[in-house]
């Protein structure tokens, strides 16, 4: 998570804020991961030194520039995204603090946290709980709630009811079948967006960004209605992929296989929880599962004259028969089983291999309402991405103060892919 702060970082308290504050929040910030005699991986607590865990890079004094500054944020930030945590030496989590003004910020942190010691809604939830207010630390960070406007109203009748249970097991077989196919024998084509090189999880990353208001999001649920923020922004990237497609001039024509996996909190509880919350419910730790969303595509020549609300349409009509299933659950036993069976190792290169055969991962979360404050530095912005994952194109999307804040991880080649977010978001 990049952290972009209103006031330039101040290394006492920072370090102070670590140790006491970050890593009492949670044991597996003070501990790292053994294989017992018996080949069985766990977490065991150890003696922490907060000087192995928190950098602060320097740079020459010849830079100047806040430009200068901005790349030198975006090149660290790639470079210690690529770097391997030490897992088995020490707990695997850095935090990094940019002392130096950027456009955005006057100073920077950067936590990197590994995926071993919990998925992003475990760590975002960790993150918020320390969090203070600005206007009152007293009082607990809330998010917005976004709900889906509406299509219809009445109830549904007994008939309805038994289609839509017999709807709901023919989705959850045709989308288990899919999941497991994904892993073994089904994949993507190649495309502009797919290199489907091995290895590609290796190479270097650029990190690109794009900003815009709620108040978008809203307007294009308006236009549309019955929609999700992430249904919405599901069908932004479909059009802005169809785009970047015909502005390289590598045109699908629909015949290419392109699909989105759609990174959802597989817990039951719903809503923001508190660490003494998960903890209690057992559900700290990796609890996601993924969505696998055909990517809608069209010509060329129909692209010119296609309304661009027909891709959230047909994301919103996708994402809805994929939640009127229970594959979600399904697949989320099946990695439970392979981990049980064959160990956490094999479990691991199931879901790798999903994402490999993939083209690209969206993953969204609804951050607070208010202005946050770390270790008494006010918080302008902050966004997050995902590293190691096998695939050419990964997006983050995260809100902040009515402010959505669209971060695209890509290889590091010039892309204008977020440039046709935005116009498509203007629109």
């Amino acid at each position: 998570m990049v952290i972009e702060l209103e006031s330039p970082v101040e290394k006492s308290k920072m370090v102070e804020f670590l140790s006491q504050v970050f890593i009492p929040i949670n044991d597996r910030f003070s501990s790292i991961i053994i294989t017992d005699e018996k080949g069985v991986q766990r977490w065991k607590k150890v003696e922490i030194s907060i000087e192995d865990h928190i950098f602060f890079p320097t740079f020459p004094s010849s830079v100047q520039t806040l430009e200068d500054y901005d790349s030198l944020l975006d090149t660290y930030v790639s470079k210690i995204a690529m770097e391997p945590t030490s897992e088995g030496l020490r707990p695997p989590w850095e935090v990094h603090g940019f002392m130096y003004p950027t456009s955005n910020a006057k100073g920077t942190v950067v936590f990197k946290l590994s995926h071993a010691i919990g998925d992003g809604y475990s760590l975002m939830s960790a993150l918020f709980t320390i969090y203070k207010r600005e206007d009152d630390p007293s009082l607990p960070v809330t998010l917005p709630e976004f709900k889906p406007r509406p299509i219809g109203g009445g109830g549904l009748t007994r008939w309805s009811r038994m289609r839509s249970f017999v709807s709901m097991w023919v989705n959850t077989i045709r989308d288990s079948g899919l999941s497991l196919l994904q892993a073994t024998l089904l994949e993507d084509d190649k495309t502009v967006i797919r290199s489907g090189k091995v290895g590609v999880e290796f190479e270097p990353i650029s990190i690109s960004s794009v900003t815009f208001s709620l108040d978008q999001i809203r307007h294009i649920q308006d236009k549309v209605g019955g929609t999700t923020v992430t249904e919405v922004m599901t069908g932004v990237i479909s059009y802005a992929i169809q785009l970047y497609v015909q502005r390289t001039g590598q045109v699908s024509n629909g015949a290419a296989r392109m699909t989105a996996l759609v990174v959802v909190n597989a817990r039951m509880l719903r809503g923001f929880k508190s660490i003494a919350e998960m903890l209690k419910a057992h559900i700290w730790g990796n609890h996601f599962s993924l969505l696998h969303v055909a990517l809608p595509s069209t010509s060329c020549e129909d692209l010119n004259n296609f309304d661009p609300l027909e891709f959230i349409i047909k994301a919103r009509d996708e994402l809805r028969r994929k939640r009127n299933s229970l594959s979600l659950y399904f697949t989320s036993r099946i990695w439970n089983i392979i981990s049980s069976i064959k160990g956490r190792e094999v479990a691991a290169g199931y879901v790798h291999a999903i994402f490999k055969n993939t083209s690209i991962s969206i993953s969204s979360l609804i951050g607070p309402s208010q202005k946050m404050v770390i270790a008494d530095h006010p918080i302008s912005s902050f966004y997050y991405t995902v590293a190691g994952v096998p695939q050419s194109l990964i997006f983050t999307i995260v809100s902040y103060m009515g402010v959505i804040h669209f971060r695209l991880a890509v290889l590091a080649r010039p892309c204008q892919l977020e440039m046709d977010i935005y116009i498509y978001t203007l629109g």
